[in-house]
């Protein structure tokens, strides 16, 4: 799968590196962690490009429009911030929670960014107008927001009382699926048929989205305390995740057997992100670092001598 040697390791940030997401087309990263900024990078040649900063407090989250022209961050300042990738300029600040904003997620026009906090609630940004309160907000979570992913005109949303609930923005309908146990990650399949979950439980699961069926559970690797990322690979033909002993997990989708494990780190892995169309995997931990994966370059053939 993937060389055990990174092929590049981004250093920048000053303490532990919570997100690191690709943008849409794969050619650049940003990064968030505990020093209150906002990292943009070329992760192919390995250059901190632009750092953002206005945060009060730990970015926990961050996501890129598909134009490239923005970036929106949210974290433990409670707010979400929309920088303008070529300035650096705050172009608005959104407030209305009442805790720390854990995650967010935008829509595939970039006119939407949907935000979840410790203070439970799931709140929607409308980025068209001018309006800075949300359009709407969502109190059915019990505890906090931890994970949240859009697709089309569904949303899946994780919360820490141990269930998954998937908006139908459309229609204006929710569906709860219980876990039990602490859900921090989740995320859609491509095809947006199932949906990929970590737990506190030391356990990602794959659920068929619309049944709640349990499709397969993947495990041995160490998530307990932290909030950390899991994702597919290319074609969802395997899982990845973190592990808060300092690896990289990846399992074979279908028999969720481990494929590889990669000690990738010095303490807990929370970022994973996988690029949308190549196989390459970012990763970021508490130890301040991004590192960048890909598969082993291709073993050099020995030149057949010419006897002629």
């Amino acid at each position: 799968m993937f060389d055990p040697t990174p092929a590049r390791t981004l250093k920048g940030h000053q303490g532990a590196v919570t997100a690191v997401r690709f943008n849409p087309a794969g050619t650049y990263c940003v990064s968030g962690g505990a020093d209150k900024t906002v990292n943009l990078w070329n992760p192919h040649s390995g250059m901190l490009l632009k750092t953002y900063i206005g945060h009060g407090h730990e970015v926990l989250d961050l996501a890129t429009a598909s134009n490239n022209e923005w970036i929106v961050s949210c974290g433990g300042d409670k707010t979400v911030i929309q920088w303008d990738v070529a300035s650096g300029n705050i172009l608005r600040k959104l407030r209305g929670h009442l805790a720390r904003v854990n995650c967010l997620g935008l829509n595939a026009d970039n006119t939407v960014v949907v935000s979840g906090s410790y203070d439970a609630t799931v709140r929607i940004w409308d980025l068209k107008s001018n309006m800075r309160d949300p359009v709407q907000t969502m109190k059915e979570a019990k505890d906090s927001i931890c994970s949240i992913h859009i697709m089309n005109h569904e949303m899946v949303v994780g919360s820490v009382d141990g269930s998954i609930r998937i908006y139908d923005v459309r229609v204006g309908r929710v569906t709860t699926d219980t876990i039990g146990s602490p859900v921090t990650s989740v995320r859609f399949s491509s095809d947006g048929n199932c949906i990929l979950a970590s737990t506190l439980d030391s356990a990602v699961r794959l659920l068929d989205k619309d049944l709640g069926k349990l499709l397969g559970t993947y495990s041995g690797h160490v998530n307990e305390s932290y909030k950390l990322d899991s994702t597919f690979a290319l074609n969802d033909s395997h899982v990845l995740s973190g592990s808060e002993d300092g690896k990289l997990f990846v399992w074979s989708l279908v028999e969720a057997k481990i494929i590889q494990t990669i000690a990738a780190h010095k303490g807990a892995v929370q970022g994973v992100s996988h690029h949308p169309f190549e196989p390459s995997v970012l990763t970021s931990a508490v130890d301040g670092l991004i590192k960048v994966w890909k598969p082993p370059a291709p073993a050099e053939q020995d030149e057949i001598p010419d006897y002629d």
